[in-house]
């Protein structure tokens, strides 16, 4: 009686936590958006970033825009470094996603800004993103957010351009 109610508890909590590792994926249409997430903000600081992982399983779409309650606004932007050896933030219009492919919007790339955040991002946190996309339509993801790492800081200067 024991060990079946043990083997009962065990696989219950195996299932609850498969569940809680699916929970941070989401589906819109023929694309997968994987594990959202944002680095944590100290306070005074206005700018916050956001990344995701896009896999399109349909046909070609683009993310257009995006949209939070925690921020002002969110633009779409990319990372480039210039000739100088400083990298630079620069909105996007539109990130493209090819059918078939993944895209990964990660530090030092394609990334979401959160621009005049209404308050610090704190771990462990949850913020809400609603993600545009041309043809799928909109769908709200929620960002994790996660302290910032050593190995997760910038290498180069960066600045922030409109």
């Amino acid at each position: 009686m024991k060990s079946s109610f043990l083997a009962a508890l065990a696989g219950c909590v195996l299932f609850s936590l498969a569940g809680a590792a699916s929970a941070h994926d989401y589906k819109l249409g023929a694309i997968a958006i994987g594990h959202p997430w944002a680095r944590a903000t100290v306070p005074g600081q206005s700018v916050g970033g956001g990344y995701l992982k896009l896999d399109n399983g349909g046909t070609a779409d683009r993310l257009i825009s995006a949209s939070s309650p925690a921020a002002a606004r969110v633009e779409l932007h990319t990372h480039l470094v210039g000739a100088d050896g400083v990298a630079r933030m620069r909105p996007v219009a539109a990130i493209d996603l090819a059918p078939g492919a993944s895209v990964e919007l990660k530090p030092g790339g394609l990334h979401l800004m959160l621009i005049d955040l209404k308050q610090p991002l704190a771990v462990g946190a949850q913020v809400p993103v609603t993600l545009k996309f041309e043809h799928a339509g909109e769908t709200t993801v929620e960002l994790m957010v996660q302290a910032v790492t050593p190995d997760a800081a910038p290498a180069t200067e960066m600045k922030h351009q409109h």
